[in-house]
């Protein structure tokens, strides 16, 4: 298994490209410049939101990690390098909690020289994602307050959905513009408007701390190496649950063992207990504690 320093070796003072236009490499070029020694490079105007838009004027076509994977596509084909890092994030109800918004950040990583593909993920509900109609001024700005403007923008639009009729201003991060997007706007649709927090990464720095999540878990399984081929990217693919209860030995929800699994060479192993205890609280079993 390889070492940190022989996994930096493996990047060192190769180039890559990170493929945004919302200035996402404040979050993710630091750390792989310093944890794996990529020099990152921005293609010059490349135009992600063809490939989708968070307030649907494109749509994105496939799931996350599809869409990442088209971005590195054209970014290599644009870049000719052989190291391309795309992101992409989605936001919706929180599984268990609907009344809760959520936000799954993903950061692709690929190296054709080293005919590797590895993603960084994070999932969680520490997001102002949040929409709402309005009638005047003073509805918008205590919107816009609730979410963190002005450091969070806010987007303006006169119907609630995008579409060829509908008018829209995104980008609003001043009290200013907030007042010249709503008049303007007013005058179009008079009854009410509609805002919600802008999602670009440039305009959250909410989203941006879960894309610097998402790109530390990608460091993470790079530098996690197969014990058969000794390649990055060696990780967790499923969680076992059933761990016995220590009283009555009944299995319980809590994780038993983890699979690792290799894309490169295929090597598959399970590693038992991995979160360090062999057997589970009474209070969590289902005979115990029903």
């Amino acid at each position: 298994m390889q070492t940190d320093k022989s996994i930096k070796e493996l990047f060192h003072n190769r180039h890559g490209f990170l493929a945004t236009m919302h200035k996402k490499e404040t979050a993710i070029s630091p750390i792989l410049q310093k944890e794996l020694g990529i020099e990152i490079i921005i293609p010059n105007e490349f135009n992600t939101d063809a490939f989708g838009t968070f307030t649907n004027e494109v749509e994105r076509d496939g799931d996350q990690l599809h869409a990442a994977r088209r971005k590195i596509e054209k970014g290599m084909a644009q870049t000719g390098l052989q190291i391309g890092i795309s992101s992409e994030g989605s936001f919706g109800p929180h599984p268990m909690v609907p009344f809760l918004p959520f936000n799954r950040e993903l950061v692709l990583f690929v190296d054709k020289a080293l005919d590797l593909e590895i993603t960084g993920f994070i999932a969680n509900s520490k997001t102002n994602y949040k929409q709402a109609m309005i009638e005047s001024f003073d509805e918008a700005y205590g919107f816009a307050d609730s979410i963190g403007f002005p450091d969070h923008g806010v987007i303006l639009k006169t119907t609630s959905s995008t579409t060829n009729s509908s008018e829209i201003i995104k980008g609003i991060t001043d009290i200013e513009q907030l007042k010249t997007a709503i008049n303007s706007l007013f005058r179009k649709s008079p009854k009410s408007l509609y805002i919600e927090t802008d999602m670009r990464a440039m305009y959250n720095p909410t989203r941006m701390k879960n894309i610097e999540l998402a790109t530390l878990d990608l460091v993470n399984k790079i530098k996690t190496t197969c014990p058969n081929c000794s390649m990055p990217g060696y990780e967790v693919v499923k969680a076992n649950k059933g761990l016995k209860c220590e009283y009555c030995s009944c299995p319980t929800d809590l994780i038993l063992s983890h699979i690792y699994f290799c894309k490169k060479c295929e090597y598959k192993e399970e590693k038992m207990y991995p979160n360090g205890n062999k057997t589970a609280d009474p209070s969590r079993c289902p005979l115990c504690n029903p």
